[in-house]
């Protein structure tokens, strides 16, 4: 039976045996190894993006985990190693920007933690966020990243923080 790489696709040779029994195979191109079949759901192919499309639907970590049948230690693992690949977004020189709040908890309604984004008013997509404590810090480094794209105007829904934080010209 000959096997075809998943990293390159080129062919695989015989390459001993995993320590469950299991036929081990070496790519000829790539020199990377895999077996036929896993047994652990953490090693198949799809499962990061099983994840993203379940962190959208709102699922929270113990119930992905139990629907992908992997540990929570191993979800959490593998969701720091997706966020490292986000790239940041490209902000663009003097657009008009949206800048909004929202509160939320962790674990227990005493545990607050506040998030902050700013859209692009015409194309909706997020250029900058923020998730911390309810604090002038957390909103100003969105903000910050707004001041140095020389934004047009920033709306808001005038929070008094914003007027400490923000020159008059750019509030609306």
């Amino acid at each position: 039976m000959k096997i075809k790489c998943s990293f390159c696709n080129g062919k695989y040779i015989k390459n001993g045996f995993q320590s469950n029994g299991n036929q081990r195979y070496k790519c000829r191109v790539c020199q990377k190894r895999q077996q036929s079949g896993y047994g652990y759901n953490a090693y198949k192919r799809n499962i990061n993006q099983n994840i993203i499309l379940f962190t959208k639907e709102g699922l929270g970590i113990r119930s992905t985990a139990r629907l992908l049948k992997i540990s929570t230690t191993t979800l959490l693992k593998r969701i720091v190693s997706i966020a490292r690949k986000i790239n940041q977004p490209i902000i663009s020189k003097g657009k008009t920007y949206e800048v909004d709040e929202m509160c939320t908890y962790i674990s227990n309604k005493r545990n607050f933690i506040w998030l902050v984004y700013a859209l692009d008013k015409n194309s909706k997509t997020v250029v900058s966020f923020n998730v911390g404590k309810r604090t002038n810090k957390t909103l100003s480094r969105v903000l910050d990243t707004l001041k140095l794209s020389d934004a047009k105007k920033i709306f808001t829904d005038r929070l008094k923080n914003y007027r400490y934080l923000i020159n008059e010209n750019y509030i609306l």
